[in-house]
């Protein structure tokens, strides 16, 4: 049971990372400072001081550079690939006791995966906004983003079974705004150019 809520723990905060990247590093070195969470081995320096600090000043200079209009989109472009590695690195990190090729495989597929839906969801969202309002509705989406991001984060570290509910329906949310932006991009034909 303990390995499992290690692996959700991470899964949560993964998908937090598809929202903001540096927001469940803080909320993790802040839960494993205190005892709250054990790290897996490897993974001991994220409660430092000296990283804690860093998150905090990442996190706060993360925020800060989504309210500027078109940086915001210009970190969207860099956060997807950002975003998985960060999501397996938090899912490697909260998996204790797991052997290391069972770890990093759960890492890369869930915890990478997940965050890299997330982030792509929100990145066309981002995108829709800016194109519709001509980016002054950013900074409501990026509150937004922002305060579910911090929610996700601290739920997975007290609650991750509710994280994990919260999690299922954002990704859900997530797939149909990606099915759905893709299948506006690709025109249907009517009649096939190859009869068989």
């Amino acid at each position: 049971m303990h390995i499992v809520l290690g692996v959700l723990i991470g899964v949560g905060l993964s998908a937090s990372c598809g929202f903001r990247i540096f927001v469940p590093f803080l909320v993790l070195s802040i839960a494993a400072k205190t005892g709250l969470l054990a790290l897996s081995p490897g993974f001991l320096w994220v409660s430092s001081t000296p990283a804690l600090v860093a998150f905090a000043v990442a996190t706060v200079l993360e925020i800060a550079a989504y309210y500027v209009p078109f940086i915001d989109n210009i970190l969207d472009s860099a956060a997807i690939p950002i975003s998985f590695v960060a999501g397996a690195v938090l899912t490697a990190s909260c998996a204790v006791e797991v052997h290391p090729f069972l770890k990093w495989t759960m890492a890369v597929i869930a915890g990478g995966g997940v965050a890299v839906t997330i982030q792509s969801a929100t990145s066309m969202i981002r995108g829709f906004s800016s194109t519709v309002t001509g980016g002054s509705a950013n900074s409501v989406v990026n509150t937004g983003e922002t305060v579910i991001s911090m929610v996700l984060s601290v739920l997975s570290v007290v609650m991750p079974i509710l994280a994990l509910a919260t999690l299922i329906v954002i990704t859900i949310v997530a797939v149909a705004i990606i099915k759905k932006k893709r299948s506006k991009g690709c025109p249907k034909s009517e009649e096939p150019l190859i009869k068989l």
